[in-house]
Parts: structure tokens; sequence; C-alpha cells
């Protein structure tokens, strides 16, 4: 994937950052509850029926929102650079660091470092310093 730098607006990257905010702490100081999307999502299998129902309007909007802004603005292109299996395994490999991490970069990079917590701040560390080797060896070492 490139990034779009011609067309790269901050105000609207700024207006979507304070929204993400804006819906994380509405959804503590509303619900209690943590905008962590891996544990939204995997609360829904074993959730009792009463939770279940914020979670999918959570995550309802969440894949929403974007057809919806499609209807108002143009999005972005995007042009990945990885074929189907390499970004199926990246998923795979993402949900499997979720797990492991006890959260994802929204739960622990945007809620946890707005709480001040250790452990959110060494995973979103953890899941920066990753994804930075990532690139590296996949660009300079790797050849993609």
């Amino acid at each position: 994937m490139t990034i779009d730098w011609l067309h790269f607006t901050p105000w609207t990257s700024l207006a979507g950052g304070l929204l993400i905010g804006a819906a994380a702490a509405l959804l503590i100081l509303l619900n209690g509850r943590i905008a962590g999307i891996s544990g939204i999502l995997g609360g829904l299998l074993r959730a009792p029926r009463t939770d279940r129902r914020w979670r999918l309007a959570f995550l309802g909007g969440l894949l929403l929102a974007a057809p919806l802004w499609r209807g108002i603005a143009p999005l972005p292109a995007m042009h990945p650079v990885a074929g189907d299996a390499a970004l199926v395994l990246a998923g795979l490999l993402v949900g499997f660091g979720t797990r492991l991490g006890a959260g994802c970069t929204s739960g622990h990079g945007v809620c946890g470092l707005a709480r001040l917590s250790p452990r959110s701040l060494a995973a979103t560390v953890t899941f920066m310093l990753a994804g930075a080797v990532t690139v590296f060896v996949l660009r300079h070492l790797v050849g993609g």
C-alpha cells in the first residue's frame, strides 16, 4: 500500500482522529466499556444477550461508516501491493497478536494510553516496533 501524499488532507485526518477519540470517550462514559475492537468482536461469542446489542451496534457503525462517508466525499484510492494470500496471512497474524497482547491498537493505543496504562504503553510500543521491523524486512531484505 502506498500513501497518496498529493491528496493527503491533514484536516480530515485530524477530524477522523477526533471522532475516534470521541467515540472511545462516549463508550466508556456511557457504557463503561473500552473501545477495543478485538475485545468487542471477541466478546460477541461469549457475551450475554444484553451485552451483544451494544457490541453489534458499535461494530455495525464501524462497518457502515466508510460507505456512508463515500456518499459525502470520495475515499482515497487504495493500491495494495501485497497479494490476497499475504493480506490474509497478515490479518491472521494481527488477530493472533491481539490475542497474545490482550488487546489491539484501538484498545491499547487509543483507550489504554489515554488511561496512562503501562501495559498499554508496552503493547503500543511493541505494535509500532513490530510494524517498523516488518516494513524494513519486507522492503529492504526481502525486496517487496
